[in-house]
């Protein structure tokens, strides 16, 4: 099967260089397109941006030249990473010529018509694309994946809607990697943790996630109805955000039955075997010590949720720990998995 010809916005940047990375030997997408700021535009790919992944930068990328964040020349395809204070206007002027935005940035996310997507917990909500160009008049499509914490905080509540989930505590550790680059000053958060950040990320926490765990009917999403409380903080770990999460449930299932209904969750990716499916989406470990960034963020490529501590919580009815890998299955391999979702079932 031919490539499949892709851009991706905001190439420069941190999220852009995951894409760029994870799609370097992508089986059905190939990068022939780069988009960035004014200051990018005209320059060799490796002449615009300082490469800060430990996997080499691919020739083929280094070489291209980046062009400006602006639709024509792109393929129909176009990953965005574009920072969320210019990601609005532009990915809106790119659906609007035709192109399909899949995109890491918050802007469009909330929208009605615009899903908010996790392959294995909602992939029915790609339903919205046949009534979002009617409603937006547009031309092309936008599908959103969710903010990097709530990717690790809605995988592992997914599988316990069927215990009546009621309502959900969550206090993250969020890497350092999540504010970009340079992000966090080395002074302020070496040795240290800081409780807050910025962005509206509690408020992304408690809206976004249920969104996701939401049902579709009659052509809209109507939200879940479980209750979220969120209070983030930034540690000083380069990738994965942790968090340690308390749950009520209106039924009382036990620990080995909360247990076996993650270690039991798939979806959609792993039925048609998608590239950067996990073939576990959630991994249980059973050492108390564990899940920790530095030893299970990158399990399945950075794409599985590991989970542990499970325990009983005398405020809520059970507590533990998940962990995600921030920049990968939190930002560009979300959105690699979405467009594979999408191009398997036909709507590229």
């Amino acid at each position: 099967m031919p490539a499949i010809p892709v851009g991706i916005l905001g190439a420069t940047g941190m999220v852009g260089q995951q894409f760029i990375a994870l799609l370097a030997h992508h089986p059905w997408f190939q990068v022939e397109w780069l988009g960035a700021s004014q200051r990018s535009e005209g320059k060799a790919f490796r002449d615009a941006a300082a490469w800060r992944l430990s996997s080499a930068l691919p020739d083929h990328v280094a070489n291209r030249t980046v062009e400006a964040a602006t639709p024509g020349r792109a393929p129909k395809l176009v990953f965005s990473g574009l920072d969320s204070s210019v990601a609005g206007e532009i990915e809106t002027a790119f659906a609007q010529a035709g192109h399909i935005i899949v995109s890491n940035s918050r802007n469009h996310r909330m929208e009605p018509t615009v899903p908010l997507l996790i392959p294995e917990v909602n992939a029915d909500h790609l339903v919205l694309l046949d009534i979002q160009g009617t409603a937006c008049g547009w031309k092309g499509r936008i599908v959103t994946n969710p903010n990097c914490a709530v990717v690790v905080l809605a995988m592992a509540l997914a599988p316990l809607r069927q215990f009546g989930l009621k309502t959900t505590m969550v206090t993250t550790l969020q890497a350092i990697s999540g504010a970009g680059y340079p992000g966090v000053a080395s002074w302020d958060i070496l040795a240290n943790v800081i409780p807050h950040i910025g962005g509206g990320e509690e408020e992304k926490v408690e809206t976004e996630t249920k969104k996701i765990l939401g049902s579709l009917s009659h052509g809209s999403v109507g939200f879940h109805p479980v209750t979220v409380s969120a209070t983030t903080t930034r540690v000083p770990v380069h990738h994965g955000h942790t968090g340690s999460i308390s749950v009520g449930l209106a039924q009382k299932p036990t620990p080995d039955a909360i247990i076996d209904a993650w270690r039991s969750f798939t979806g959609r990716p792993q039925t048609l075997q998608l590239p950067s499916a996990p073939p576990q989406p959630i991994v249980y470990l059973t050492e108390t010590n564990r899940p920790q960034p530095s030893l299970d963020v990158d399990r399945d490529g950075g794409m599985t949720i590991s989970v542990g501590r499970l325990r009983t919580c005398p405020v809520l009815d059970y507590k533990f720990i998940a962990l995600g890998h921030n920049t990968i299955r939190g930002a560009a391999g979300a959105a690699i998995l979405n467009a594979e979702l999408m191009h398997r079932e036909g709507l590229l």
